[in-house]
């Protein structure tokens, strides 16, 4: 992250952590529950409690409840399982079309670098036009399905031309080393663990591709019900975001320690992240909205969707 991003991001971090320490609107809440992938800022905001540390003088403990995908995430803040989760892009516009009680409460930069569709070295397939007629393994409805639609549609390939193979990462990985599909669109640290086995060889990332962000989300009861929770819990999560962009190699051991994925691969993952949060701007949801359109277009969600009505209203004040 740059340094002017990071004073961007810096600049509220002191007013958000006094507010922590006021009378809390949602003083009777008990328990946060916060879903999460063992990636990037989570992890090291867990690791570093800075979310316990915000709540503790209101009373609330926090729950981390673990998922190895976006679409679980959604799943369980519709049916109030969770009280908050960061995905990808793709997962809550599937979400909103789907009727999910979810809502935007906050933006953070995109996998980026740290998500690509790949290939092993030996593969005759070199570009994203050569996945024509072949089998591409990806999570329905995660932000790695958006860059895969965005990459054939960049390069004139109908997303009919294609065979996606609908695998969970773990899943995937295992096809992938048997040769059971022929490339593998995913994120940090599947991607990373992947360069680090294979060497493979990388038809685009997410970077080079698409202009798009990650999003902390919450269940829409919730966040109308603790507006205070919501934006205690994002100003330690900027907390996090600073000291994660200072401290890259901390961050690649913290993630090690926590996921026990090897530390080359989590350094590689650390040194490619971006680490931020903030508002969910107008810019930032025409850039979504864009993402349903293609979604909509293509027939992969059943009914086009406004994103700005699943944007958290009281988001100014995060």
């Amino acid at each position: 992250m740059s340094a002017v991003i990071r004073r961007v991001f810096g600049a509220g971090i002191a007013m958000l952590v006094m507010l922590s320490l006021s009378p809390a609107s949602a003083e009777d809440l008990k328990e946060l529950r916060i879903g999460f992938q063992k990636t990037n800022l989570p992890v090291i905001a867990q690791q570093q409690k800075v979310i316990e540390k915000a709540l503790e003088p209101k009373g609330t403990t926090v729950k981390w409840v673990e998922f190895n995908a976006g679409p679980p995430i959604i799943e369980a803040l519709n049916v109030g399982s969770i009280d908050l989760g960061w995905t990808g892009d793709a997962p809550p516009i599937f979400g909103q079309a789907a009727g999910s009680a979810i809502t935007y409460v906050a933006a953070l930069p995109s996998n980026g670098a740290g998500e690509a569709i790949f290939v092993k070295p030996q593969s005759d397939i070199k570009t994203v036009a050569d996945l024509k007629g072949k089998k591409v393994g990806v999570g329905k409805g995660t932000s790695a399905h958006n860059l895969l639609v965005a990459a054939l549609e960049k390069a004139g390939v109908a997303f009919s031309d294609i065979t996606p193979v609908y695998l969970s990462p773990p899943d995937a990985a295992a096809a992938f080393a048997s040769d059971k599909i022929d490339a593998w669109a995913v994120w940090d640290p599947y991607f990373a663990i992947a360069e680090t086995r294979y060497k493979p060889r990388v038809l685009t990332t997410s970077a080079e591709t698409l202009k798009v962000n990650t999003y902390f989300l919450a269940n829409s009861k919730f966040a109308a019900a603790h507006p205070d929770a919501v934006t205690t819990t994002i100003g330690a999560l900027k907390v996090a975001a600073t000291s994660a962009a200072a401290n890259r190699d901390k961050v690649a051991q913290a993630l090690h320690d926590v996921t026990n994925v090897p530390l080359e691969a989590q350094t590689l993952a650390a040194n490619r992240a971006e680490f931020g949060i903030g508002p969910v701007t107008p810019e930032i949801t025409k850039s979504q909205q864009e993402t349903a359109d293609r979604f909509f277009r293509l027939g992969l969600i059943p009914k086009q969707i406004n994103v700005a009505d699943a944007v958290w209203k009281a988001q100014g004040t995060n």
